[in-house]
């Protein structure tokens, strides 16, 4: 039957669109994306293989808004980014 009608067929995250988010739309969309991956897997387990590639990406979306979660906590500039020593 394919994707299912309720989850809408989104492209993989952008690291710049992550960067963008605020703290809490962080948190809200990584709670999102557990909850679908969770129902992919469960999805899985009862057979329906149509998931695979959603369920890379959805791995893949969560560890990239983790990643710019933690590197906000520590305070470390993004790869790419000048942070403000650099600047001067």
């Amino acid at each position: 039957m394919g994707e299912s009608a309720d989850l809408p067929r989104r492209e993989t995250m952008e690291l710049a669109k992550i960067r963008n988010w605020s703290d809490e739309e962080l948190k809200t969309q990584e709670a999102a994306a557990a909850e679908q991956l969770f129902r992919i897997r469960f999805q899985a387990k009862l057979g329906q293989n149509e998931g695979i590639r959603k369920l890379r990406e959805l791995r893949k979306d969560i560890a990239r808004i983790k990643t710019v979660a933690r590197q906000r906590a520590l305070g470390v500039a993004a790869p790419g980014t000048k942070s403000k020593k650099e600047a001067r």
